[in-house]
């Protein structure tokens, strides 16, 4: 197969393609809250919730307007206030970090695992070690890309140092941990429902679990302005509420994300092979360094891990010229994330500096997202590595 400028584009992300599936189910539910007029929170809402409660292992489920809301709700659920302090991933996107500000609290950060680019446990207990930031109060690992932090390393650091664990699993919709799955492996937890999430609303939208029921009353106050009662306010929240449309569409999606994710599997296994046949790589988890001759590495997928691969990333060399190779034969790909949130313009009041945390660093030189959807085609797949190899062969 000739890959050339000329070839049909492989899209980064093809929504289309998706709603062509389900487009009469969701027309109907669209019109049916129409004819409701429970255009926010309402039947449709409260049914997705309950729906998320069974599919995940739930107490509590809080649909709310966006993951970032979703966040601040899981934060200020368990009770993070001013003055308090929050230890994350320095390699994720940056509602992770800002919403712990958003509560009045300090984030912290500690370095990856680079095998898997998850926040390392043994990192987060050098970091406590080193300098306890003060009022502590919980760790929150992000399931980045669709796979679950090492909760088994993480839960005994975060028990030996009395610490909550609120899971940013924004990317991790169905994806477990030893059969259990995130979003009921910490005391509360975030789900972002962005269009281009594994499990996706026809807007903003998110949701925010728990484990703790008197937490998921918290959330659902402070979802509606602090109000559990309509003009009554116990404390000052935020308008946080889901549109019951957000709700309807989601439902329906939701009856199909176990299907939706077991596709997305096999398109990783497919790459998986591709780039080995080509060369380019050893198998997954058997490096974590690229060079000129051996310019792709994949990253680990732990065992304990059930990975949905919201994303397929992998390491490259020259990263950002095999992206502009890319791009120019019409191949969708995109950098998650360019930049640690320790060297962000905004946190440079934490005080942390290049080399802190040098392998966030070192990944967000390399990584790279491939296309990936479930409707993604074998012969687009074939052309993306196709393209890979004829860059690393000039």
């Amino acid at each position: 197969m000739t890959t050339n400028a000329s070839s049909p584009a492989v899209p980064m992300l093809d929504l289309k393609r998706q709603y062509a599936t389900i487009r009469e189910e969701v027309r109907a539910a669209i019109d049916q809250v129409c004819e409701s007029q429970a255009l926010v929170l309402g039947e449709e809402v409260a049914s997705l919730e309950r729906e998320i409660c069974s599919a995940l292992g739930a107490t509590a489920t809080v649909g709310c307007s966006s993951g970032t809301d979703a966040l601040w709700l899981a934060l200020a659920g368990i009770g993070v206030k001013a003055n308090d302090s929050f230890l994350t991933t320095p390699f994720t996107f940056f509602a992770s970090a800002s919403s712990i500000t958003r509560c009045g609290a300090r984030p912290y950060f500690a370095d990856i695992d680079p095998a898997t680019f998850n926040l390392s446990a043994q990192a987060v207990e050098k970091a406590i070690e080193r300098q306890r930031p003060a009022q502590l109060k919980g760790v929150m690992p992000v399931h980045l890309y669709g796979q679950c932090v090492d909760m088994d390393a993480l839960g005994k650091v975060a028990t030996a140092h009395k610490l909550d664990i609120v899971e940013d699993a924004a990317q991790a919709f169905g994806a477990t941990w030893n059969g259990r799955h995130a979003g009921a492996l910490g005391r509360s937890a975030a789900f972002s429902f962005y269009p281009t999430k594994n499990l996706s609303a026809f807007g903003d939208a998110g949701a925010a679990t728990t484990t703790d029921a008197e937490v998921g009353e918290h959330m659902r106050r402070l979802r509606n302005h602090g109000s559990a009662r309509r003009y009554y306010h116990e404390e000052i929240g935020w308008n946080a509420r889901m549109d019951g449309i957000q709700g309807a569409v989601l439902r329906i999606k939701l009856r199909r994300i176990g299907e939706w994710n077991a596709r997305r599997r096999q398109i990783a296994t497919q790459y998986d092979a591709l780039l080995a046949k080509s060369g380019l790589c050893a198998a997954r988890g058997a490096s974590v360094t690229v060079d000129a001759t051996h310019p792709v590495a994949l990253p680990a997928t732990l065992p304990q891990a059930e990975h949905i691969f919201h994303q397929y990333v992998i390491r490259v060399h020259r990263r950002d010229e095999l992206r502009e190779f890319l791009a120019a034969r019409k191949i969708g790909s995109e950098i998650y994330y360019p930049v640690p949130l320790h060297l962000q313009e905004c946190f440079a009041y934490l005080g942390y500096k290049a080399g802190d945390f040098p392998e966030a660093e070192r990944a967000c030189r390399e990584v790279l997202a491939l296309p990936i959807f479930p409707e993604l085609t074998g012969e687009e797949q074939q052309r993306v590595v196709e393209a890979i190899a004829e860059f690393y062969s000039k």
